[in-house]
C-alpha cells in the first residue's frame, strides 16, 4: 500500500472511528466554476444583513488561502437527525440541529483528535479545520468530495442518509486519495420548491437567504421584525420545511451523539411556558446551544410573532363560528 493510500486509509478509519457518518476527499483548488455563482447570489442581495458572506471572496473560492500549499480538502458528515421530536403538536418549533449542544464545539473536539492522530502518521503537515466557522464552500466541497448532491433547497443531499447532517472540513498540504462526485438524483421532484413558506428557494439550488424563516429567527437583531406578511408557521428558531418534504430524508437515522441529545426541561416545554419564558429559564434551557445566537429577546421576539398568528387565527374561528 502506498503512503497516500494508507493515510486516506487512516484518515477514514478515524473518522469512522469518531462518529462521521462519512468521509470523503477531494483535492484542493480554486473552485472558478463557483466564482460566477457566488457573485450572482451576492449581488442579487440573496445573503441580506449577513454582510459577512460578501466577505473574503477569494478565500471562499481557494482553500490555498486558507491552507498555504493545500493539497487536499477533506470533508465530513456528521448526523444530527434526532432520536426524539421535541415539535409534533405544539405551536412552538425549533429546528431540529439546535436541540442538543452546540454543534460547532461538539465536532471541533473530534475534528482536532483526527487532525492531531494524523500528524502523528503523516509528520510534519500543515492544516487547518473547520465547521460553519470560516469562509468555506463546504456543501461544494462535500458535493466534490462524493459525499452526495446538491440538492434544489440548496443542502447537501446523500442517498443513504438524507440531509440532516452537519459538515466539516479538514484542509492539509497531503497528497491524498481523492473521491469522485457523484450525480444529481433529485431528478423532476419539486417539493421542497413548493412547500418552502416564504418562496426563499427561487429556483433550483438557488436560495433567497434573505427570505429564510431561519434568517427571520437567527440573523435578525432582536430589535429587527419579519416582514408583517410572514407565513404561520410556528418556527421560532431556524426552519426544517424543505428537509420535511424530502423524499431522501426517508433514510435518515437517529443520531447516537450524546450531546445533541435535548434537556429533558425542553422536551416538556408546553405553550404556556413557552408564552411566560424568562431570561433565566431561556439560559438554563439554551445555555451551551445554537439557540444562544439570537439570544432571549430574538427568541421572545420569535414567540410573539406565532403568538399573533394564532391569536388571528382564533379570531376568525370565532367570527366565523359567530355567523
Amino acid at each position: 500500500m502506498s503512503q497516500r493510500a494508507r493515510h486516506t486509509a487512516l484518515i477514514k478509519a478515524l473518522a469512522a472511528e469518531l462518529g462521521f457518518a462519512a468521509c470523503g476527499i477531494a483535492r484542493a483548488r480554486r473552485l472558478d466554476e463557483e466564482a460566477s455563482r457566488l457573485e450572482a447570489w451576492l449581488q442579487q442581495g440573496y445573503h441580506g444583513s449577513m454582510a459577512y458572506m460578501a466577505n473574503h471572496f477569494d478565500k471562499r473560492l481557494d482553500p490555498c488561502e486558507l491552507v498555504p500549499g493545500a493539497r487536499s480538502v477533506i470533508s465530513l458528515l456528521y448526523n444530527y437527525y434526532p432520536q426524539q421530536e421535541i415539535n409534533p403538536g405544539k405551536p412552538y418549533k425549533l429546528a431540529r440541529y439546535a436541540y442538543g449542544k452546540d454543534y460547532h464545539k461538539v465536532i471541533k473536539k473530534k475534528l482536532n483528535h483526527l487532525f492531531t492522530r494524523l500528524k502523528e502518521e503523516a509528520g510534519d503537515i500543515n492544516g487547518r479545520y473547520f465547521v460553519d466557522s470560516a469562509p468555506v464552500m463546504e456543501r461544494q466541497w462535500a458535493r466534490l468530495a462524493g459525499l452526495g448532491w446538491l440538492g434544489k433547497n440548496g443542502l447537501l443531499l446523500s442517498k443513504q442518509k438524507g440531509s440532516y447532517f452537519f459538515l466539516a472540513e479538514l484542509i492539509v498540504d497531503l497528497e491524498l486519495d481523492y473521491d469522485q462526485p457523484l450525480p444529481d438524483h433529485c431528478g423532476t421532484c419539486t417539493r421542497c420548491l413548493d412547500a418552502c413558506p416564504t418562496a426563499a428557494i427561487v429556483k433550483p439550488g438557488v436560495v433567497d437567504g434573505s427570505r429564510c424563516i431561519s434568517y427571520f429567527t437567527i440573523e435578525l437583531k432582536a430589535n429587527e421584525h419579519p416582514p408583517a406578511d410572514l407565513p404561520p408557521d410556528g418556527w421560532i428558531f431556524g426552519c426544517d420545511v424543505c428537509q420535511e418534504v424530502c423524499p431522501w430524508n426517508r433514510f435518515a437515522t437517529p443520531h447516537q451523539e450524546p450531546a445533541f441529545q435535548p434537556k429533558k426541561a425542553l422536551t416538556e416545554m408546553t405553550a404556556e411556558d413557552w408564552q411566560q419564558l424568562t431570561q433565566e429559564q431561556f439560559t438554563e434551557l439554551f445555555s451551551g446551544t445554537a439557540v444562544m445566537r439570537t439570544g432571549f429577546a430574538g427568541l421572545k421576539r420569535n414567540i410573539a410573532r406565532v403568538n399573533q398568528h394564532l391569536e388571528g387565527e382564533a379570531g376568525n374561528k370565532n367570527s366565523s363560528n359567530s355567523r
